[in-house]
C-alpha cells in the first residue's frame, strides 16, 4: 500500500513538471507584464483583462484563436471553480478574492501557427484598520462654488458585465455612510458619474463607488475609492451673455455700435480671448482705418454673488452699408475650458408703423367695448330676435313630453299675502300677454286645478308637466303672522291671533286670512327641483319693491334664487313704462315690446322648430 502512494505522488509530480515545462518552453511572442495592475481587497470581485486580442497583435477577425489562462506561480492551467474562479476567453474573474491570490496571471493566445503570452498581476491588499474604502484611492478634483463630477473607475468592469448582458448597479458612499440619490447635494448620474451640487470646502473627503451584480451564480462586488479634493482656484466655461444670438434692427447708413460682454466664473485670474468675426474664419482687428473695427478688451472683476471677471469689446461701425445687412457677426470667448460664442445679425429698419397699428388696435379696442355694452344693453333683444329670425335652431318643446310653458304661484284667496293686484296680475295680465299674445301655455291654479283633485297630486302632476316655474310675489308673500305686524306700508295685512288657532286680518277688518298650504307645498316643489335637482328653471316676478329688511324674512332659498339670476321686476315697468294717460285711466302697460314683458318672453321656453333628437340646442 505505501508503494502504490508513493508511485502515485511520482506520477503527479511528473505530471506537474510536464505542465510547468510546457508552460514556461513554449516559444511565444512575450508581451511581458502589463504596466496596469489589477488592485482588489479579500472577498471583492477581481477581473483581469488580457489585451492580446488586438490588431496590433494578430488579424483575430480573420484568424482563428483561443486564450488559455495559467498560475505563474504553480504553472497551472486555469480553470473554473464554483464560485471561486470564472475563466471567459480573455477575461480571467476571481469571485471571492482571498489573500493568496495575489500574483501574476499569464494568458497565452494560441492561432494555427502562433501564439503569444502576456502576464497580468494581481494585487490583493488588506483593509486598512479603522477606515472604509480601498487602500489605495484615486484623486480626483472638484471645482468649487460649482455643480462638479466625480467618475467611478469601475467602467471597464459595467462594460464587460454589459457585453454579458448582466445588470449591475452602483452605489456610493462618503466615507462609511451610504449615499442616497437625489438627497442633499448628491445626484447619480447614468451609471458612472456621481453629481455634487454647490461643491464647497466640505466635499474634501473620500468617496467609494461600489457596483454589485450577479456572475456565475456568485453575487459579488467591486469597489473603487476616490480621493476628492476642492480647488480653490478655478477657471469655467466662458458665458457670452451680449449678443445674444440675436437678429437687430438698424437704419441705413447710420452709426452702429454692437457690444460683447463675457464673463468668466472664476477664481484668479482666468486665461481667455475675445475676438469679433464676420464669419467663420474672418476675424475683425481693431485696427480703427478700416470700415469695421473693435475696441481694445476692457475687463473687471465680479466680487458676488458668483465670483469672476467681466470682459467687454465693442464692435464698431461708423457707418452701415448694404453688406453689412443679412450677414451674422459672432463673438467668440476663447478659454482652456472651451470656446463659447454669441451672435447677432442685422437687418435694415422697418418704416415707423406704430401709428397706423395703434390708429388699428385702438379701434378694434373701442369697437370691442361698445360691442360689449350694446350686448349688455340690448342682450335680451338681441337673443328675442335671434329666437325669431333662426327658430330651426331650437328644439321643438313640443316633443319633450311637457304639458305647459310654465307653473304660476302666487298668493291665493284666504292666504297670507294675498291682494286684489296680484291676483290680477296673474289671472288676467299674465294671460293676456303670454296666452293670448306670446301663445305661451300657462297652468294657473284656481283657474286651471280640477276639482276635487288632492292638492299633493295636482301640485306635484303639474310642476312636472310644466317647462317653468313663475314664483309671483311681493312684500308680504312669505310673511307669516309674527311678521306681518311689522312690515312696512307696502303689505296688504297685519296678524292678530286668538286662543283657538293662528290667522291673520287684513287692514279693513273683512276677512280672516290663513297660510295657504298649496303655495308652500309649491314653493318647496319648486325650490327643491331647482336648487337641488336642478331639473326645473324657476323665474321670480317681484310685483312690488323689496327692501333689504323685507328681504332678510325671505325664505333663504328665494333669496339665494334672487341673488343668483335676478328677478323680473314689475314695479319697474309700473315706473318706467306707463304713459301720463295710463296712469290717469289705472291701466297697465300690455305691450309685448316692453322691457318687462322683452324679459319674460326672454326667460320663458324657446319655442323653437327643430327635432329634438339633433343637434344640441342653442343656448344663450
Amino acid at each position: 500500500m505505501g508503494q502504490q502512494s508513493a508511485l502515485g505522488a511520482a506520477v503527479l509530480l511528473l505530471g506537474l513538471f510536464g505542465i510547468c515545462a510546457g508552460f514556461e518552453e513554449e516559444n511565444c511572442t512575450n508581451y511581458k507584464l502589463q504596466f496596469e495592475r489589477v488592485f482588489s481587497v479579500p472577498g471583492d470581485t477581481a477581473m483581469l483583462n488580457s489585451t492580446l486580442v488586438s490588431p496590433d497583435v494578430f488579424d483575430f477577425t480573420a484568424v482563428p484563436y483561443n486564450i488559455t489562462w495559467y498560475d505563474s506561480k504553480t504553472g497551472r492551467e486555469m480553470s473554473d471553480q464554483s464560485e471561486r474562479i470564472l475563466v471567459n476567453g480573455e477575461t480571467l474573474w476571481f469571485l471571492k478574492l482571498q489573500m493568496d491570490d495575489s500574483g501574476e496571471y499569464v494568458s497565452i493566445l494560441r492561432t494555427p501557427s502562433r501564439c503569444y503570452r502576456q502576464a497580468t498581476m494581481l494585487v490583493v491588499e488588506p483593509p486598512v484598520p479603522g477606515e472604509c474604502g480601498r487602500p489605495r484611492k484615486a484623486r480626483q478634483p472638484l471645482t468649487n462654488m460649482v455643480t462638479d463630477m466625480l467618475s467611478c473607475p469601475l467602467k471597464d468592469y459595467i462594460a464587460t458585465l454589459d457585453g454579458y448582458s448582466i445588470t449591475a448597479n452602483i452605489t456610493w458612499y462618503r466615507g462609511c455612510e451610504p449615499i442616497v440619490d437625489g438627497t442633499s447635494q448628491y445626484t447619480y448620474m447614468d451609471s458612472t458619474k456621481l453629481k455634487i451640487d454647490r461643491v464647497g470646502p466640505n466635499n474634501n473627503a473620500s468617496y467609494t463607488c461600489t457596483l454589485n451584480f450577479t456572475l456565475g451564480g456568485v453575487t459579488g462586488s467591486v469597489s473603487e475609492t476616490i480621493e476628492a479634493w476642492v480647488s480653490e482656484k478655478y477657471s469655467l466655461i466662458p458665458e457670452v451673455h451680449e449678443p445674444a444670438n440675436e437678429i437687430m434692427k438698424a437704419p441705413m447708413g447710420s452709426r452702429f455700435i454692437k457690444r460683447c460682454r463675457v464673463f468668466v466664473p472664476c477664481v484668479g485670474r482666468p486665461d481667455v480671448y475675445v475676438v469679433w468675426m464676420a464669419d467663420p474664419h474672418s476675424y475683425i482687428l481693431n485696427t480703427e482705418p478700416d470700415r469695421i473695427y473693435t475696441s481694445e478688451p476692457r475687463s473687471w472683476k465680479q466680487d458676488g454673488p458668483i465670483k469672476g471677471v467681466w470682459t467687454e469689446r465693442m464692435l464698431i461701425f461708423p457707418e452701415l452699408t448694404t453688406e453689412d445687412f443679412e450677414k451674422n457677426f459672432t463673438c467668440t470667448a476663447l478659454s482652456s475650458r472651451g470656446p463659447s460664442t454669441g451672435y447677432f445679425s442685422l437687418l435694415p429698419a422697418d418704416p415707423n408703423i406704430m401709428l397706423p397699428i395703434g390708429s388699428l388696435l385702438g379701434g378694434v379696442m373701442v369697437l370691442f367695448v361698445v360691442s360689449v355694452i350694446v350686448y349688455y344693453i340690448f342682450k335680451v333683444d338681441i337673443v328675442l330676435w335671434f329666437r325669431r329670425a333662426f327658430p330651426v335652431l331650437y328644439k321643438n318643446t313640443d316633443l319633450d313630453g311637457k304639458s305647459y310653458d310654465a307653473y304660476v304661484v302666487y298668493p291665493q284667496s284666504c292666504a297670507v299675502g294675498f291682494s286684489k293686484e296680484v291676483e290680477e296680475f296673474a289671472l288676467h295680465t299674465l294671460p293676456q300677454v303670454l296666452e293670448k299674445a306670446c301663445a305661451y301655455k300657462l297652468f294657473i291654479p284656481g283657474r286651471d286645478c280640477m276639482p276635487g283633485t288632492a292638492i299633493v297630486d295636482s301640485v306635484e302632476e303639474n310642476v312636472q308637466a310644466s317647462r317653468r316655474l313663475l314664483l309671483l310675489y311681493n312684500a308680504s308673500t312669505f310673511l307669516s303672522k309674527r311678521h306681518t305686524s311689522s312690515i312696512s306700508n307696502n303689505n296688504n295685512n297685519i296678524s292678530k291671533s286668538d286662543g283657538g288657532g293662528e290667522s291673520s286680518t287684513s287692514f279693513d277688518g273683512s276677512e280672516e286670512v290663513y297660510p295657504d298650504t298649496r303655495q308652500q307645498l309649491e314653493c318647496v316643489t319648486a325650490m327643491h327641483r331647482a336648487l337641488v335637482e336642478g331639473s326645473l328653471k324657476v323665474i321670480l316676478v317681484e310685483l312690488e319693491q323689496i327692501s333689504s329688511a323685507q328681504l332678510a324674512l325671505f325664505p333663504e332659498s328665494v333669496r339665494h334664487l334672487r341673488k343668483k339670476q335676478g328677478a323680473v321686476c314689475w314695479w319697474k315697468n309700473l315706473k318706467s313704462s306707463r304713459t301720463r294717460e295710463d296712469e290717469e285711466k289705472g291701466g297697465q302697460d300690455l305691450s309685448t315690446s316692453s322691457r318687462f314683458w322683452k324679459e319674460m318672453r326672454y326667460r320663458m321656453p324657446v319655442r323653437g322648430k327643430r327635432a329634438a333628437e339633433k343637434t344640441a340646442l342653442l343656448n344663450f
